[in-house]
């Protein structure tokens, strides 16, 4: 309804495999080359994405790709190979770092970053690479590569005028979920403010296609389409300043998106947290990142830089989530 249905499918979904296709402990830890904990947790939150490290580990990509130069599909597929393949006790992920710029222009090897930017840029990345070799793909078969087939929903824009009580509805496709938490103390809270109409006055007034001029209305965001991999960032920049908000958030291990649907009736949709991301430090500017991911053995683990660290639910449970990921 309302939305353009695409034109060919670049990655079909029923090939997309959540579960692991074999258990073992976790791969070892990433050296940090001195301001690279942004890029260490990312990558191993991805590498322990069970059906993004299912498709990287079948070589599927690399074997058709023909890119010349960069190609953040095949870097990441040659990284998830070493970290859950080769011995070694601890992995440089060189390549991440030599083509950083290609990334995200942003980013500097030698200069602190920050671990939503990265894994913004990095989904972005793979996501180029995804459409390279396509030339003129309509936008919505845009949102059928593996990264959108994984990652990706669709979120509703409801705009009801006030004053005729027109209502207008879009859709845009997401990779991630941006949440404010400035005045919620959980994850469901901060997800059922993020559903919750907001009214459009004064410089915020948009336009009605029937009154024709601008007026005072309501705007609700709903999921329209749920991803199979649910990427939430806790926004801890409280202002431009780097002040940070720095209390705990709770978050469950499994989390019902149904609720925030645009249609709420139905069964349950049923998520399961598998990483999550923590920035510990005084201000957004500073600090230091690490991470907690589920391994295919099915235990939790601490992954900071070099150390990999075995731990329980509690302990994961506990933290100052950043970013959040949950699988269906």
């Amino acid at each position: 309804e309302g939305m353009a249905l695409p034109q060919r499918i670049l990655f079909p979904p029923e090939e997309i495999c959540m579960d692991w296709q074999q258990r073992q402990r976790p791969g070892p830890g990433l050296l940090n080359l001195g301001n690279t904990c942004y890029i260490n947790v990312i990558l191993q939150c991805l590498t322990y994405t069970p059906p993004l490290a299912n498709y990287l580990l079948s070589r599927d990509h690399s074997q058709l790709c023909h890119q010349q130069g960069f190609c953040m599909m095949c870097i990441m597929e040659a990284h998830v190979r070493k970290v859950l393949r080769s011995s070694a006790n601890v992995i440089w992920p060189r390549a991440v770092v030599r083509d950083l710029k290609f990334i995200g222009e942003e980013f500097e090897p030698d200069m602190a970053g920050d671990a939503y930017e990265f894994l913004r840029c990095a989904l972005e990345a793979m996501q180029r690479a995804c459409l390279s070799g396509s030339s003129d793909v309509d936008i919505s078969s845009q949102t059928t590569t593996i990264i959108h087939q994984i990652f990706g929903g669709f979120l509703k824009y409801r705009v009801t005028c006030l004053r005729c009580q027109a209502v207008s509805d879009s859709y845009k496709a997401f990779l991630h979920v941006l949440l404010d938490i400035k005045a919620p103390s959980s994850l469901t809270t901060a997800l059922e403010d993020f559903v919750t109409p907001k009214k459009m006055d004064g410089k915020y007034c948009l336009k009605c296609s029937k009154c024709e001029k601008k007026v005072t209305s309501s705007k609700r965001v709903t999921v329209y389409r749920v991803p199979k991999v649910f990427t939430v960032c806790l926004e801890r920049a409280a202002d431009h300043t780097g002040k940070k908000i720095s209390k705990i958030v709770e978050y469950p291990e499994y989390l019902d998106l149904r609720p925030y649907m645009s249609d709420t009736a139905g069964e349950p949709l049923l998520y399961s947290l598998y990483a999550l991301v923590v920035h510990s430090g005084d201000t957004c500017l500073d600090g230091h990142f690490f991470c907690y991911t589920k391994a295919s053995n099915g235990l939790w683990y601490k992954m900071d830089d070099e150390s990999v660290d075995n731990c329980g639910i509690h302990a994961v449970l506990r933290q100052q989530a950043y970013l959040l990921f949950y699988a269906r």
